[in-house]
């Protein structure tokens, strides 16, 4: 098939470091090469791919000040891409609603994968006026605060199976991963450790718009006894990261789409502690690849569990469920259902 991937402009594709969706659109960029597809990756010119790179934008726009209130490079890309859209058999869309009013007018089959929350107060007066749009959901916890939009099927992430791969059997210490926030319960995650007993090792990006409460809150915490703050990490140092973990926490506070350090843990053999908001019921498969908790209590409690845990069988149910081939046929099977 001919398939146009469109990119958001923030992070390159993929992402020097952290940035989920742009991850996850080059994993599946090149499953798709990979499997024989003629495909086109609209995204930032600094992008790595084997598909064709149409560079929107010269460089990742991540640290441009005022981007996110001068949407010239969206306009841009929606412009470019449907300028091309004849060439392609589907165009699939991970830039939100951006592409919603003027692709709906156009002919060439599209779909938009959602990689963000749906019940905040402004999703409905947007997607609501595209009730046919046709949809794609990370998990089904996504879509229910909107199950009557056009939903083509509910694809669950996937990465490469050779990415990441176990380089120890656990250690002596438990991991935190990804982002700073208050959504990602990393003040939990202290507790719990503190609680437990286990040190704990934070690999997380702080971000701006969580500097001031990350100052003010978790500071103080990160420099209590305990606790190894270790900064933003890259694929390359991960597998040590969590292989050396005796488990992930993962005690979100907040209805998480898809948390890619659950599969990044499983990948590594690595246990998941998570609590069960969003996606994570069906990620994790409890008392199996890590258990699912209601408090903290509990979360120490497993934690007492967790070496009854198999981690080869860990990262064989990794392979059998959370590859990025996986993925690619999934999205292949929904793309040839829009172009039939």
């Amino acid at each position: 098939m001919r398939i146009a991937q469109i990119a958001p402009l923030f992070e390159t594709v993929p992402p020097r470091r952290y940035g989920g969706t742009e991850r996850v659109v080059s994993w599946l960029t090149e499953a798709l090469v990979e499997a024989g597809h003629d495909v086109t990756l609209f995204a930032s010119g600094d992008s790595t791919t084997k598909a064709r790179l149409v560079p929107v934008v010269p460089q990742a726009r991540r640290f441009v000040p005022n981007f996110e209130v001068n949407n010239a490079p969206y306009a841009r890309m929606l412009e470019l891409v449907a300028r091309q859209s004849r060439e392609f058999d589907v165009l699939h869309f991970h830039i939100d609603f951006h592409p919603f009013a003027l692709f709906s007018r156009l002919n060439t089959p599209f779909l938009t994968t959602l990689h963000g929350r749906m019940d905040q107060d402004w999703t409905q007066s947007i997607y609501g006026l595209y009730p046919d749009v046709k949809l794609v959901s990370i998990s089904d916890s996504q879509r229910r605060p909107m199950p009557h939009l056009g939903w083509a099927g509910t694809v669950h992430h996937g990465m490469p199976a050779d990415l990441l791969r176990p380089v120890a059997d656990g250690g002596d210490y438990l991991a935190f991963l990804g982002r700073i926030s208050p959504e990602k319960g990393i003040d939990r995650a202290i507790r719990i450790a503190q609680r437990a007993g286990i040190k704990l090792k934070v690999a997380a990006k702080i971000g701006e718009e969580d500097r001031v409460w990350y100052e003010r809150e978790m500071a103080p915490l990160l420099e209590g006894g305990g606790v190894e703050f270790i900064g933003e990490i890259d694929d390359a140092q991960k597998p040590e990261f969590l292989s050396n973990a005796r488990a992930l926490l993962f005690p979100i506070a907040w209805p998480e789409p898809f948390g890619l350090v659950m599969i990044e843990a499983m990948a590594c053999g690595c246990p998941v502690i998570a609590f069960p908001l969003g996606s994570v019921p069906e990620v994790i498969e409890d008392g199996r690849t890590g258990f699912i908790v209601e408090n903290e209590d509990q979360a120490v409690a497993a934690l007492g569990r967790v070496g009854s845990l198999d981690r080869q069988a860990i990262r064989a149910r990794f392979e059998q469920r959370w590859s990025a081939t996986r993925m690619a046929q999934d999205y292949v099977t929904i793309y040839k259902g829009l172009a039939g």
